[in-house]
């Protein structure tokens, strides 16, 4: 591909060894998610109707609408701009509900919304990825170089987030004991989980992200802010309860940009800007999360 920034031509060596053994981390990182999760979790949602659609306008629709929009504004390079619309297109993080229940906000609505948001983010995600860069000209043009097969990325979305998903929903039915023990050693180790992704994705390319950190830092810090906003401006204009605002805040800032760098790895042999802001995405959504968690924490 012909451009003029160097970050939409580099590519992140990965082998497929590697690829291997980040699916399987981010498979088991779900598995700990579902061992969280209830059927019941869903008919919460069928009782509290407000709340769960407000939710789901802001993960899957206000937030991709408002990354558009910021792309349009500042213009990063196509590469980037991409992995922009990819983090947004992704379902909550894995740590949006710890981070809710430290901010004394809804925890059943947040575990709910998880539970809904990775179940549709199978269909959802591809979809949501492909309409809004397709609607932006320089992402449209990559995409078409790329040939990316939509077919491909359902079956990958489906296998990484659908399996563990169900299987930790069936455990945590017919082995709740378990279920409990095992879900409180795998949270903490979810986040290390993520930070070893990071680590194995910039193990060989450390020189290319000290090159590029700084001119992908304010980009990402901008989206967050945007994704934070999105969720916290639905809360408030749908007269919300504010733990529930504070839900939706978190929900919305915390995406799950480790399967955003498993399908960079897998259908984008790497690309550059794709995946370097993705992956510090998914080190700064921990930092703005916790800091806004933190907060709420002490003025409630």
């Amino acid at each position: 591909m012909t451009s003029p920034n160097p970050l939409d031509s580099i590519r992140l060596n990965f082998s497929q060894g590697d690829l291997i053994l980040l699916n399987l981390a981010l498979a088991l990182i779900m598995y700990g998610v579902a061992l969280d999760l209830k059927w019941q979790d869903f008919r919460y949602l069928v009782k509290n109707p407000k709340s769960f659609f407000l939710g789901v306008f802001s993960q899957f629709l206000f937030l991709p609408f408002l990354t558009w929009i910021l792309i349009h504004w500042i213009q990063p390079p196509p590469s980037v701009a991409l992995g922009m619309f990819l983090v947004a297109a992704c379902p909550g993080g894995n740590v949006s509900n710890f981070l809710t229940n430290l901010a004394k906000g809804n925890t059943a609505l947040s575990v709910s919304l998880t539970a809904f948001s990775t179940l549709a983010a199978i269909l959802v995600t591809p979809l949501n990825f492909t309409l809004w860069a397709g609607l932006y000209e320089p992402t449209s043009l990559l995409l078409r170089e790329i040939s990316l097969d939509i077919g491909e990325v359902f079956f990958t979305v489906g296998i990484i987030l659908g399996i563990p998903l169900i299987l930790g929903i069936l455990t945590r039915q017919r082995l709740p004991f378990w279920a409990d023990r095992a879900s409180k050693l795998l949270k903490p180790l979810s986040i290390l989980i993520f930070a070893a992704f990071v680590i194995l994705a910039f193990a060989g390319n450390f020189d290319l992200f000290l090159t590029y950190i700084g001119m992908i830092f304010l980009w990402v810090l901008a989206h967050n802010f945007v994704a934070l906003s999105a969720g916290y401006i639905t809360g408030k204009l749908g007269n919300l309860p504010l733990p529930d605002v504070k839900t939706l805040t978190i929900e919305t800032g915390i995406q799950n940009s480790g399967l955003g760098l498993v399908l960079i790895f897998t259908y984008f042999e790497g690309l550059g800007g794709m995946a370097i802001i993705t992956a510090w995405w998914g080190i700064w959504h921990l930092i703005s999360g916790m800091t806004i968690a933190s907060i709420w924490k002490k003025s409630s």
